[in-house]
């Protein structure tokens, strides 16, 4: 049966006090609503339909990204039974397994929706339910089950008697799967008899009953993944869970962290056994790193490829590729497409863009290189510099094998360096060099002696 995910995304989530959409502020590396299209992804969904509405223009910007999205507006919000009859009629839902899931709470596993949808999927359940016993259970909608275990209705925290509000302790946390066709067959009976004047989709329950359709119930012990975000103290809180299960599959995978309170690891980022990861560090995106690494302190990679036994201090990489044996930093920026290749070393307050650093080169200290293709065995003395903008176009400076380039150089592209040369310091290359070739371009040096006391009287002098 295929499976497709409706996540409802279209609050605004006053409670934030934001001008963006609710489902688009940060857990770790990603906005809500995308932990929630992972998750359903991940679960087999071969659909995923997300109905937006505050916002919407945003929300749908950030989800372009995600080629196996489609969103729904929902131009009226009138509840979640409302949202669901949109996507159903919006995306053309009426067949196969149908999630409904909500696009604030993102700590839901795929696990936990596979299990969710399995009695749909294998045995012949309408709709499922994801229910679990808080220890207080005040405030959420109680299910009612028959003598087979079956859920016979969801009511309301506010329409519960005394008896029912002490004797049912099972919730609902708001987490469905349906069989899309029955679902589409009948949420159209879906009324707005009730103090909000609104569809729920709750009610769903006593619909699907009325036709002779079996509604079950799966139980989770995980509360976490239950949790919502309906403001920033509880995004904090759900941050902090989010990082404490990722570095605890880390840390059992064989990695050490020293302080895992203060590292922070998206969900799609690997990293390899004995590697170590010192506090302050920051992995995100599609992030890889090999074995016996060391990374951090403070060091954020985003979308970066990581060999093994590398060591990044203090270190901001954003979609580059670093090689095995690599050294970096402190305080050092890669980003654009750079590659540095084995057993290269990046010191100490150098920018490194679009470009390639050979294998065994080196820029120590206090220097930029960017739209550069360098070989191997390079020395790029401090504070030297590819000026490889013009004003419109960006220009590549090519270094060849083994050069030394002096301190305090300027490298003025497009130029081209040969194997083996030698560029003095406080050169500026504005042509190409041979291989094997010296370098130097400097004002002569003039020295007159005594200059300087005798300037100093003339000041002097010049205020009597």
């Amino acid at each position: 049966m295929p499976m497709t995910a409706i996540i409802l995304a279209a609050g605004e989530g006053t409670r934030m006090k934001s001008r963006h959409p609710k489902v688009m502020h940060k857990l770790l590396d990603r906005p809500l609503v995308s932990w929630v299209t992972r998750a359903a992804r991940l679960a087999g969904a071969e659909r995923i339909v997300v109905v937006v509405g505050h916002g919407a223009d945003e929300v749908r910007a950030h989800l372009a990204g995600e080629k196996d999205v489609e969103c729904v507006e929902q131009t009226e919000r009138l509840g979640t039974g409302h949202a669901v009859r949109v996507a159903l009629e919006g995306a053309r839902v009426n067949e196969g397994a149908v999630l409904v899931l909500n696009g604030d709470g993102p700590l839901v596993e795929s696990e936990t929706l596979r299990r969710l949808a399995k009695p749909v999927i294998d045995d012949g359940a309408a709709e499922a339910i994801l229910t679990w016993t808080p220890a207080d259970p005040f405030g959420y909608g109680r299910l009612e089950f028959n003598a087979e275990g079956d859920v016979t209705r969801i009511i309301e925290q506010k329409d519960c008697t005394p008896e029912q509000a002490a004797s049912l302790t099972a919730c609902n946390p708001g987490f469905y799967a349906f069989d899309g066709a029955k679902l589409a067959a009948h949420i159209g009976e879906l009324s707005t008899a009730n103090v909000q004047h609104e569809y729920y989709v709750t009610d769903m329950v006593e619909i699907l009953r009325g036709h002779g359709e079996r509604v079950a119930a799966v139980r989770t012990e995980e509360a976490d993944e239950l949790l919502g975000v309906n403001s920033r103290a509880q995004l904090a809180q759900l941050t902090a869970i989010a990082r404490d299960r990722i570095n605890a599959r880390l840390m059992d995978e064989g990695v050490t962290i020293v302080d895992p309170a203060t590292t922070w690891v998206g969900p799609d980022v690997t990293v390899g056994r004995d590697t170590v990861l010192l506090p302050m560090t920051m992995l995100w995106g599609s992030t890889t790193v090999g074995e016996e690494c060391v990374l951090g302190p403070n060091t954020r990679l985003t979308d970066c490829a990581v060999g093994d036994c590398v060591s990044l201090e203090e270190t901001v990489g954003v979609d580059v590729t670093i090689d095995d044996d690599v050294t970096c930093g402190p305080r050092a920026y890669l980003r654009g497409g750079a590659h540095v290749l084995e057993g290269a070393h990046v010191g100490t307050h150098v920018e490194i863009k679009n470009s390639t650093i050979g294998r065994g080169s080196k820029v120590p200290h206090l220097s930029y290189i960017g739209d550069c293709t360098m070989g191997s065995g390079v020395n790029i003395g401090g504070g030297s510099i590819t000026c490889n903008y013009d004003g419109v176009h960006k220009n590549r400076t090519v270094i060849g094998n083994d050069v030394f380039v002096g301190s305090d150089t300027m490298m003025v592209a497009p130029v081209t360096i040969g194997d083996g040369a030698l560029v003095g310091a406080s050169s500026c290359v504005t042509k190409d060099v041979p291989a094997d070739a010296l370098y130097l371009e400097r004002a002569e040096q003039r020295i007159v002696e005594g200059y300087a006391s005798r300037r100093l009287e003339r000041l002097k002098r010049s205020e009597d």
